[in-house]
């Protein structure tokens, strides 16, 4: 079988094109992504999972989106409930962590129900940014806590919660976007502060659960460390604070190629982050051409990015563990209730 691409797409539609299953036959990337744009009822999100494995020909393709809860929610009523926001949990913490823990289980355990359901195998969460006073909203209450050790608490409850329903979670933004004071959607973020600092405050929920599967990069600029580059783009980030100092070991996907803090053409901008060391580029507008020339400058995975790949999908092959919806939404529930 051919070794996929190292590059995750998303696509235009409710289904896919023409255009968009031939392009995904040719390149065959690693897995897709999600949005609104994408989603209408379950059965129309289940036949579109079922239909982007068709065009790699891999019934274990992973598919992606971003369920965080509050602001950052793909799938949403009538279909699907609506999950808070992470700052809930840390509201949460503050009355007894046990009980946030016990939250963020159970809700990311009810995304992974909703999820399953449609093909979806891979959750953009949790969020593991730590905010400072005066940073950009752009993460804002999507943010657990402002304290790494709960953030880091908070956050492993609910990547077990997803694995518990056989759905894999992505940290992010590594190696911390909490304190940037752009939005990397738009501009490229620069943070000033040096590396003890960043250590003991934006690194720290990271270096806590680098044993996670999967994480995601951020787009920002750490001038103590790069001044030249943003954390995806950077071979000095990736190899000595996330592999090294961090020491993350899973696989490490970029943030949103199509994002404006990346500057260059599509292709030279894919070609930088597998070059800086990250295993897999992430296209998610599914602008046919953007994704040609994405695909252009991405390359087959390599064995290493391989290995962590199949290791990742190892983590949710296994029978699931029995799972009383009701039961867990009424607990779920009486736990919101205590922060209305």
């Amino acid at each position: 079988m051919t070794t996929p691409s190292a590059i995750i797409f998303g696509c235009e539609g409710l289904s896919l094109t023409a255009g968009e299953k031939a392009l995904f036959a040719r390149v065959n990337p690693w897995g897709f992504i999600l949005f609104k744009r994408n989603i209408d009822t379950p059965e129309q999100v289940a036949a579109l999972t079922a239909e982007m494995r068709a065009a790699v020909g891999r019934r274990d393709a992973p598919v992606l989106v971003d369920q965080e809860g509050g602001r950052v929610q793909r799938l949403g009523p009538p279909h699907w409930r609506a999950y808070p926001n992470g700052a809930t949990y840390g509201k949460l913490w503050a009355l007894s962590p046990d009980r946030a823990r016990e939250a963020a289980f159970a809700g990311a355990r009810l995304m992974a129900d909703d999820l399953g359901k449609l093909g979806i195998t891979v959750d953009c969460l949790p969020v593991l940014d730590v905010p400072v006073e005066g940073a950009h909203d752009v993460i804002g209450n999507r943010a657990y806590h402002r304290e790494p050790t709960a953030v880091a608490s908070i956050g492993r409850a609910a990547s077990l919660g997803l694995m518990a329903g056989g759905v894999l979670p992505v940290i992010k933004h590594m190696p911390g976007h909490g304190r940037g004071m752009a939005d990397s959607h738009h501009n490229l973020p620069q943070v000033d502060v040096g590396r003890a600092e960043l250590e003991a405050h934006d690194f720290a929920p990271f270096r806590r659960m680098r044993d996670m599967p999967l994480a995601m990069t951020a787009h920002i600029v750490f001038s103590a460390i790069d001044p030249d580059r943003p954390a995806t783009q950077s071979p000095v980030v990736v190899n000595e604070i996330i592999r090294g100092y961090i020491g993350f070991d899973g696989l490490l996907m970029s943030d949103d190629l199509s994002m404006k803090a990346l500057g260059g053409d599509f292709s030279s901008r894919s070609a930088a982050i597998l070059d800086a060391g990250c295993d897999m580029v992430l296209h998610c507008n599914g602008v046919m051409a953007e994704m040609e020339a994405a695909a252009a400058g991405a390359r087959p995975m390599t064995a290493v990015a391989q290995r962590r790949a199949k290791a990742a999908l190892r983590g949710i092959s296994g029978q699931l563990p029995a799972f009383d919806r009701g039961q867990t939404e009424a607990r779920f529930d009486e736990l919101l209730a205590l922060v209305a």
